[in-house]
């Protein structure tokens, strides 16, 4: 059952030491023309870099130094020809580390699955493990194949047609079924910033003391200023750094006792009920895992990669670059599912080797998961989770409110993209902050933020199976991705995971109504 996550797995890191940058044009270079054309050009002659002097008008060697690369600029004259422009990458040595050229791939993909165990996500995971103990470890590697599958296929449909899911829903669907979605995904979305923001007040009362409250106002306001006036490379890279705050999750497991035969039995042994309680947590962890929001972000953060960047194109009208661009989406994103998942298995794993153990088998959010750990497992196990909830809530803030802004600003044709000015792209950024306002706002009504998130649940799990189900159509037809359209194993996984998630969206009903 777990074979093909493994397999997806381990090609893409094994794809990591052959994989080299994408080429911006059709043209192919090699280090060996440009070192040789570098030569020749300080010499004054052209004839000896092996070049064809009637095609080559000028080559421009810019060197940065900061970059330690070698960036060609070759402009190609003749008889219907156009100028092409090729970027080479020329690093030092050191640089061929593998785990430099791992950190260097990851995006989108990582992002999207760090996001992915924000606090809400944690309070699912906490409850499931103090709950039933290790005995639902066994979803995290069954649901992984699934969940990086279809987020690939989001993340390709992106790349090769320039356009986001609702961009896409809107060239080919009818307009109602297109506002239908986004607006589901505005309100789960809102609900879950809510409860995040409740959350990550929750955990830094926890931790210093003070007034929640105002932990929350300054957490939604740090967010919101910095996606509306940062610039959009310098906060990827900061969602990028928080990612690592996730590793406090993997920390805890070495401040309590483990009992290793029944982990090794509950990850590989599945145990399946037909209790409600138990279907109930088994659908709460799929759709915790396999979202709507993080289907639109990463689909969404590839058009504003490749938006960032005028010398690229979507791979509709530049084919050729096709294999390296989906090479990199590959990794990217299986990666960073698994990270995604492997800290959810550490987060069911503490919660059942500390709560579980210890007969607190009802935990209601995140924060009082944390404190819940205090006596049982020491302070510092409650250090590390308290700290995991700010740092996933700061990440998951700007993908919730993204993703939401990038539904509807497609929706409704406005420019949209954190890349943009704010003067650029005033409605984008205006929903970004109105939801994530709203959500802070909740948590200053008499509204039952774990009533508000089980509604949010239910919502992405009516939402989730319609939009996946859209995605594997549109990234199937000709008309749409052009002769890129998905092979045979993401049309596989792609239509297992939707019925999935079908199945688990009726389970969910169900269970709800009892």
């Amino acid at each position: 059952m777990f074979c093909p996550g493994f397999v997806l797995l381990i090609t893409s890191v094994t794809e990591i030491k052959t994989f080299q940058r994408p080429r911006r044009t059709d043209l192919t270079t090699s280090h060996e023309p440009i070192n040789r054309a570098h030569t020749a050009a300080r010499r004054g002659r052209t004839h000896d870099c092996g070049l064809n002097e009637q095609s080559l008008v000028i080559i421009i060697i810019n060197v940065s130094q900061k970059e330690n690369s070698i960036s060609p600029k070759a402009v190609v004259s003749g008889s219907g020809k156009r100028e092409v422009t090729s970027r080479l990458q020329l690093t030092s040595p050191k640089s061929f580390c593998w785990f430099g050229q791992l950190l260097r791939l990851l995006g989108p993909g990582l992002v999207t699955g760090a996001a992915d165990d924000d606090p809400s996500g944690i309070a699912t995971y906490a409850q499931v493990g103090a709950q039933f103990g290790p005995s639902m470890l066994w979803t995290m590697p069954f649901v992984y194949p699934f969940m990086a599958a279809i987020q690939e296929i989001s993340a390709r449909l992106g790349r090769v047609t320039g356009r986001g899911i609702a961009g896409n829903m809107r060239r080919f669907y009818p307009v109602w079924v297109l506002y239908l979605t986004v607006t589901l995904l505005i309100v789960a979305n809102t609900i879950n910033i809510g409860a995040d923001i409740g959350a990550m007040g929750a955990a830094v009362n926890l931790l210093v003391g003070g007034p929640a409250h105002l932990y929350c106002v300054l957490f939604a306001l740090i967010s919101v200023v910095l996606q509306i006036r940062m610039p959009y490379k310098s906060y990827s890279a900061i969602l990028k750094g928080l990612t690592f705050s996730l590793f406090a999750y993997v920390g805890t497991i070495f401040v309590v006792q483990i009992n290793w035969t029944e982990v090794i039995r509950g990850t590989f042994v599945p145990t399946i009920s037909l209790e409600k309680e138990y279907l109930a947590a088994l659908i709460a962890v799929l759709g915790t895992t396999i979202s709507p929001y993080l289907l639109f972000w990463q689909s969404g953060e590839e058009v504003e990669q490749m938006e960032s960047e005028p010398k690229e194109d979507p791979l509709k009208k530049v084919p050729l670059q096709a294999p390296e661009q989906f090479k990199r989406i590959k990794i990217d994103t299986y990666i960073g599912m698994a990270f995604s998942n492997l800290i959810a298995y550490f987060i069911i794993l503490t919660a059942a080797a500390t709560l579980h153990t210890h007969g607190k088998t009802d935990i209601n959010s995140a924060a009082e998961a944390a404190e819940a750990l205090r006596p049982i497992a020491g302070p510092f196990a409650a250090l590390l989770f308290s700290l995991g909830i700010v740092g996933t809530g700061l990440l998951a803030l700007p993908v919730l409110g993204g993703s939401a802004a990038y539904g509807v600003g497609e929706a409704f044709k406005w420019p949209v993209g954190l890349e943009r000015k704010a003067k650029e792209a005033k409605a984008f950024y205006s929903v970004l902050a109105v939801a994530t306002l709203i959500g802070l706002a909740i948590n200053f009504t008499k509204l039952d933020p774990i009533k508000a998130l089980v509604w949010a649940a239910i919502i992405n799990g009516i939402t989730a199976a319609p939009v996946m189900c859209f995605m594997m159509l549109l990234a199937s037809r000709r008309k749409v991705m052009g002769k890129l359209t998905l092979p045979l194993y993401l049309k596989t996984l792609g239509w297992l995971g939707t019925a999935i998630m079908a199945l688990a969206a009726a389970g969910m009903l169900l269970t709800s109504g009892r």
